[in-house]
């Protein structure tokens, strides 16, 4: 993003703060980033996770673009159903299909329907936004990512085959990153 743009907040998913994520190495090189509080407890209630990124959200002046990655991206399009605030921009990567079965590991649908996740919104966000969808991501069929894309009035953008945008996946650093951001930061402003 160039000079006098928006406070980037970070969205991790539900594993928080990974420190060789992509995500921890962008929030270290963007000034000024931000990045949601982990929960103490909780860790799979949507309330709770989105009560923390409202509480971040309120914490910024000025204009922000959401970050977010995997449940992150479902964290801040619940968020967006009653916004409290202007958003400048969303990048939503890899979102994670929750309703459909995830790969051992992860939570198990019952503790996803209790923490209140279920379904994904499919409404338009009231913000401009890019979804980076991978080829082959154990968490979401790029089909379906493309769907909730749709859906939610985004741009979409296809990263090739790029597992979950995880270290696990090799990520680590994205270059790629910086590029989506100052994508986003044009589409924003035509947007407006």
């Amino acid at each position: 993003m160039r000079s006098g743009d928006p406070t980037m907040l970070f969205v991790p998913g539900l594993r928080d703060h990974v420190e060789d994520h992509w995500q921890t190495h962008a929030a270290r090189a963007i000034p000024g980033a931000v990045t949601v509080a982990p929960l103490a407890a909780d860790r799979l209630s949507r309330a709770g996770q989105v009560a923390a990124l409202d509480t971040a959200l309120r914490a910024i002046v000025g204009e922000v673009v959401i970050v977010a990655h995997s449940a992150g991206c479902l964290t801040a399009v619940h968020w967006a159903l009653a916004p409290t605030r202007t958003i400048r921009a969303a990048l939503l990567v890899a979102p994670a299909d929750i309703e459909n079965p995830l790969p051992a590991g992860y939570p198990e649908p019952g503790a996803l329907k209790q923490g209140g996740w279920f379904p994904i919104p499919r409404k338009p966000l009231p913000f401009p936004a890019i979804v980076v969808a991978s080829r082959n991501d154990p968490l979401a069929a790029f089909d379906r990512v493309a769907g909730f894309a749709e859906a939610w009035g985004a741009m979409l953008h296809d990263a090739g085959e790029v597992g979950h945008l995880n270290p696990a996946a090799g990520y680590g650093p994205w270059p790629e990153v910086g590029g989506l951001l100052d994508r986003l930061a044009d589409h924003a402003r035509s947007a407006a």
